[in-house]
């Protein structure tokens, strides 16, 4: 190990770490090197690299989109027997 380089250590479950492995594998990478092009995507863009998403696949700001629609239209005085009857009513 060079003078510029550091070691990282982190704790991980063996299961995530088995599955993540697979998954850069097939990019010919290690975790290693996976962990290393993560870091400097961040320093790159001042960001997290990626989307992070919910257990529904769901960004936050699609989240919240969806959650002020449905707000919208269990507050919405109209309703519809049929979303046969919704189109006409559209279509007006």
């Amino acid at each position: 190990m060079s003078d510029n380089n550091t070691q990282l250590q982190i704790r991980i479950d063996a299961k995530t770490k088995r599955e993540a492995k697979k998954v850069f594998e097939k990019f010919g990478l290690d975790l290693s090197t996976a962990v290393k092009i993560m870091f400097k995507q961040a320093i790159f863009t001042k960001s997290i690299p990626f989307e992070i998403r919910d257990e529904n696949g769901f960004t936050a700001k699609f989240r919240d989109e969806l959650d002020k629609a449905i707000k919208d239209v269990e507050s919405s005085p109209e309703s519809y027997e049929s979303t046969e009857e919704l189109f006409k009513t559209l279509a007006r």
